[in-house]
């Protein structure tokens, strides 16, 4: 037996329908630059994002490198932002400091800015609210010992965050910090690769990253800070590039905005 609906609920039918099905595709997708968050994440309007970037009319970005393996070209590193004069920021994992605590000394005797990269480098959105504390508790205290700074910044490791993360983060005092411009210096690749991919995105209020211990980071660092130097842009720690007063995150591309 055939029946009919009338128009007007055809069209709700057929709108759960699309919506239903544009939500079940999005769980199986993610998004570049966004940490695997999904499709449905991102159109949740209560989600929290990191700080990716900052919006200013200044020619300033801010360099940044992690370190939770090796430590074999740090001190070249540090020689090379000496030559220029420029200070950065180094994220710290726990487990390195404890290995690496006369590197991690020395990164911050040379005025370069600390923060925290967690204790263990776990996913940190698989974890639970305790557990992201101890990790951020552990690492400041750490940090704390070894080099007298009181670190603000954290980097969630592989990107990966939610709200939890975020919300946890900011309770402990910390800005959660991603990047902009990603050097992908950790891949098989050439200097001069990683000098192209990094000074062809650099604008305003950009946040790069780097890794200590990427085998082509030195040689292609030069490059990109005389760069920096021909275009005018002053190379400063991350907190020197964040906003004061009153500010929010634009959830579209993370760009920390004046209010």
């Amino acid at each position: 037996m055939m029946f009919f609906l009338p128009k007007r609920k055809l069209v709700m039918l057929t709108s759960v329908v699309l919506i239903l099905a544009v939500l079940t595709t999005a769980n199986r997708l993610w998004v570049p630059g966004h940490s695997r968050q999904t499709i449905s994440t991102i159109l949740n309007f209560n989600r929290r994002v990191p700080i990716y970037c900052v919006q200013t009319a200044e020619k300033r970005i801010a360099i940044s490198f992690d370190a939770a393996w090796g430590a074999d070209r740090t001190d070249e590193l540090l020689s090379i932002l000496d030559e220029y004069d420029v200070k950065t920021t180094f994220f710290l994992v726990a487990f390195w400091l404890e290995r690496y605590p006369e590197v991690a000394a020395r990164i911050a005797a040379a005025g370069h800015e600390i923060g925290n990269h967690s204790a263990t480098h776990p996913h940190m959105s698989s974890l639970s609210a305790e557990q992201i504390k101890f990790e951020l508790e552990t690492t400041h205290r750490l940090i704390k010992e070894t080099t007298e700074q009181e670190a603000t910044l954290f980097r969630p490791p592989f990107g990966e965050y939610n709200n939890l993360l975020i919300e946890t983060v900011e309770q402990l005092g910390y800005h959660t910090i991603q990047w902009s411009i990603d050097s992908l210096d950790w891949r098989p690749t050439t200097p001069a690769d990683i000098v192209q991919r990094v000074t062809g995105k650099i604008a305003p209020g950009a946040i790069v990253l780097f890794h200590n211990n990427a085998e082509h980071t030195p040689a292609a660092l030069r490059p990109i800070l005389d760069y920096c130097h021909q275009e005018g842009y002053e190379v400063v720690p991350i907190s020197e590039l964040l906003l004061k007063g009153e500010y929010y995150i634009d959830k579209s591309n993370g760009m920390m905005r004046p209010k």
